[in-house]
């Protein structure tokens, strides 16, 4: 079944795992550390006379020289400290004795004691009194029951004389529903755990729940496979411009439908609905596994295509970059197109002649240049090097090449060149710079909200010969384009889908 799926086990046994050490965390919150709890550690243990039999005597002046009794005297600093969760009221010690706590230092005397309490506790010190029970005698101090808000602490410093340093310390006490017992910590500067060990073992489970489930997520690919996978061979041809689109739609339709085979062959726009409508003429069984893109409608006197529309393109005016020009006119570009204009110096640019390269006339991104730019055709072809011309009469320099990708790498090689190309294939090209019309930006963004007029865009068509069979690969795979992760891979290439509203728009008025 679908469920038992291993990511679907493998989220639900994750999701247990959570639930449980979440229920596991509420009852050890509730049962556990809700006890009362005095914990006590040695904070300091050190020595002041200069005999002692543990340790190194420290270097001493004045009164501990002066003082009987001090040449093996020690100094403890003992801290005590409410560390369970819960408060603790002065009958919550449960001795017999006026006091609460008993302090035993094994094989010393007592001869002094000093206690000190945090800022913000000075009620504290109004308990440490000889009737509320503050007493010494020989190795023994009686501390008073003193009540501790959760966290809160005093200290006691000890003067010892005799034993040595390191003997035994212990605190003897009880407290009602809780315990008294020594912290781990012995460093003065240490605080104990925030969180318990178990604490914070549950608190790592529960991460790592998290973390499982977030990657589990993030990972599994939950993206349907088209409806009505078809297996078989297509031929997707025509536009070079939209190949990068269609290259990776192909790629990702034969890996969710397994059996399809879905090759991308582009010879220019032309050339693509051409050999579609002799494929279509061909073909005995009606529409046959080719679909034709084309930048813009199809020529006339090709009835039997029957057309759909994919996206928005836009295309750009691409310069070498040592042309400073920035933006150019429509009338600036038309007669830059008609050779009226020869060299760069006559729109601001630099003293170097025009070379013009453009596409070949089955181009659909020349077409869309010429019907939305131009209005009119380009010039003769003049060289075949984009250099020299060929033709002396020529006004400029005129070349045309196969594809987009030469365009782009012959203008961002030879200086005073400028061309046109789909917007996405020329951004980032090393060498050259789009030009702005008439101040209009070339940019998807700027189309779809609304606020440019940039004019050299055009709808990008996907022709069928006919209307191919609903179970046939054609028309799976252009189902495919046009929904959810088609339009996604399309925008992704810098185009518009005509699927979103603002595309649909657009591509409905033309």
């Amino acid at each position: 079944m679908e469920w038992l799926s291993a990511e679907n086990v493998v989220a639900v046994a994750t999701a247990v795992v959570g639930i449980v050490a979440s229920a596991g965390m509420v009852w050890y919150e509730r049962r556990v550390p809700r006890r009362k709890r005095i914990g006590y550690r040695v904070q300091m243990d050190n020595p002041i006379g200069e005999n002692v039999s543990s340790g190194r005597a420290n270097v001493r002046l004045g009164w501990f020289d002066e003082a009987p009794g001090m040449a093996d005297a020690t100094f403890v600093l003992l801290r005590v400290e409410n560390d369970g969760s819960q408060s603790i009221a002065d009958n919550d010690y449960t001795g017999r004795e006026l006091h609460g706590l008993t302090a035993v230092f094994a094989d010393r005397t007592i001869r002094g004691v000093s206690v000190t309490q945090p800022p913000g506790t000075d009620h504290l010190m109004d308990h440490f009194t000889p009737s509320a029970g503050l007493d010494y005698e020989g190795g023994t101090l009686r501390i008073p029951r003193v009540p501790l808000n959760r966290g809160e602490h005093f200290k006691l410093l000890v003067l010892l004389s005799g034993g040595h340093v390191g003997s035994a310390v212990r605190l003897i006490g009880g407290i009602r529903d809780g315990e008294v017992s020594p912290n781990r910590s012995t460093t003065p500067d240490d605080q104990p755990p925030l969180f318990s060990r178990a604490a914070r073992l549950i608190t790592v489970m529960l991460t790592v729940c998290v973390v499982t489930l977030a990657l589990i997520v993030v990972l599994h690919d939950d993206t349907p496979p088209p409806a009505g996978c078809e297996k078989g061979t297509l031929t997707v041809t025509g536009s070079t411009a939209f190949e990068p689109v269609m290259r990776e739609l192909a790629k990702k339709y034969e890996k969710d439908c397994v059996g399809a085979t879905v090759t991308v062959d582009p010879h220019g726009s032309t050339a693509g609905v051409r050999e579609l409508d002799a494929a279509g003429g061909k073909s005995k069984n009606g529409s046959p596994g080719v679909v034709a893109l084309s930048d813009g409608p199809k020529p006339s006197g090709l009835p039997r295509l029957r057309e759909n529309r994919i996206a928005v393109s836009v295309f750009a005016l691409v310069v070498n970059d040592d042309i400073p020009v920035k933006n150019l006119s429509l009338t600036d570009v038309r007669r830059l197109y008609r050779g009226e204009i020869k060299n760069w110096k006559q729109l601001g640019g630099p003293d170097r002649p025009v070379l013009l390269v453009s596409r070949d006339a089955n181009s659909g991104t020349r077409q869309v240049f010429q019907r939305r730019v131009l209005g009119r055709g380009e010039l003769a072809n003049s060289s075949l090097d984009c250099v020299h011309k060929d033709d002396p009469t020529a006004p400029v320099v005129r070349c045309e090449l196969d594809s987009t990708d030469q365009v782009l790498s012959t203008v961002a090689r030879l200086p005073g060149a400028i061309g046109y190309s789909e917007l996405n294939s020329a951004n980032g090209h090393k060498g050259l710079q789009r030009l702005n019309l008439d101040g209009h930006t070339p940019s998807v963004e700027d189309l779809e909200h609304g606020t440019s007029d940039y004019p050299y865009r055009e709808i990008e068509y996907a022709y069928t010969y006919g209307q191919p069979p609903a179970d046939s690969l054609a028309s799976s795979f252009l189902s495919y384009i046009s929904r959810g992760s088609g339009q996604d891979v399309i925008r992704t290439h810098g185009h518009l889908p005509c699927g979103t509203p603002v595309g649909l728009k657009i591509c409905n008025d033309g």
